[in-house]
């Protein structure tokens, strides 16, 4: 088939994450289909929902927090994220590696430094098997086994060598910004084995077409190469129009770039713009640029015609939209409208348009 266009792969990355139309999925099936949905803060999964499920409601996924099917805890990108449990089950040592780098930083290096990790995590495993913790409590208790170490970044170790999960209260909705206060625990059941396959496979089916580079920007897990290899002859094979190899599921759906797209509100850290290395396919050089110091894809963003074209916050009850460029009076129309129907779920009272540093 013909080299796919930078918009033919936009409205197919929207399509597969539920941005050109809203589905009728459950919570639950939707997290499932985007493999993991990163929340470094509790409310943006949320928001991440909402855009993507029609009359989705905050109640959904705090129902699925308490019952733990679905789980928070550190997994791809070695960040903050929400999957469901039996996903997590391989997801996160499958990604054991990039976790696991954390303790070469700065970060850690003085406070555990002639301390055997693996030593430090199963006693703070022991620990919690009496039931969860906080993480003070945890490093407190930590400490009086290995005296004169910071106890925080002992509690920070444990979770970085074991795939603990957070309480259910810590994935809740409430003010905006991390939680203090966060309690961990073991996972209701043991631990699966890597699945780099299984990983890819997943990947491609939520972020595809999409090169062994972007798998592996999304993931954090490096040399996937030979995993695609292995899989070549179970993927169609595509190319973009620089002339890249893009890998796809034979059977995965492929949208023309001409699809109409709506307004879409995103959260910070989304899936869809976090999920190639190349994200030209949503957000332009520039404009990712302006952001890289602020975190990576960290700012709430919003797409007109399938592309970021702005940011917004949330600022006491008012939501504040800023484009990044100027829109056309039936853009800003439909921006307008759809932060209108965003304000009531995130308990706000307007809804302010700023013009920012055009």
């Amino acid at each position: 088939m013909p080299p796919l266009s930078l918009r033919d792969l936009n409205r197919t990355l929207l399509h597969r994450q539920f941005l050109l139309e809203r589905t009728g999925r459950s919570p639950y099936e939707v997290i499932t289909h985007l493999v993991a949905m990163q929340g470094q803060e509790p409310n943006w999964p949320y928001v991440g929902l909402w855009s993507r499920i029609e009359g989705f409601r905050r109640e959904d996924l705090e129902a699925l927090l308490r019952e733990r099917r679905i789980v928070r805890s550190t997994m791809v990108r070695r960040t903050m994220h929400l999957a469901a449990a039996d996903d997590f089950r391989w997801l996160r040592p499958t990604a054991r590696g990039v976790v696991r780098s954390a303790l070469t930083s700065a970060y850690f290096a003085r406070e555990i430094e002639g301390l055997d990790p693996d030593e430090v995590g199963a006693a703070g495993r022991a620990l919690l098997a009496a039931g969860p913790l906080t993480r003070k409590e945890l490093g407190l208790r930590l400490a009086e086994r290995f005296p004169g170490r910071l106890p925080a970044r002992l509690a920070d170790t444990v979770e970085v060598v074991e795939p603990l999960v957070h309480t259910p209260g810590v994935g809740a909705w409430g003010g905006w910004g991390n939680r203090s206060g966060i309690s961990v625990t073991l996972p209701d059941a043991p631990m699966a084995e890597p699945d780099p396959d299984r990983m890819v496979r997943r990947y491609l089916a939520a972020f595809g077409p999409a090169t062994v580079m972007d798998a592996q920007a999304w993931s954090g897990v490096t040399r996937l190469k030979p995993v695609f290899d292995r899989l070549r002859p179970h993927l169609r094979v595509l190319e973009d129009e620089r002339g890249r190899e893009l890998f796809d599921l034979p059977d995965a759906p492929l949208l023309d770039g001409d699809a109409p797209a709506p307004v879409r509100f995103l959260p910070a850290f989304d899936n869809a713009l976090l999920g190639h290395r190349d994200r030209t396919r949503i957000i332009r050089d520039e404009h990712r640029g302006r952001f890289a110091r602020v975190a990576s894809g960290g700012v709430p963003m919003f797409l007109v015609d399938g592309f970021v074209r702005g940011v917004w916050s949330v600022r006491g009850t008012t939501l504040a939209v800023t484009p990044l460029d100027p829109l056309s009076g039936g853009d800003a129309a439909a921006v307008r409208a759809e932060a209108e129907r965003l304000l009531p779920f995130l308990g706000g009272a307007e809804v302010v348009v700023t013009e920012g540093d055009q």
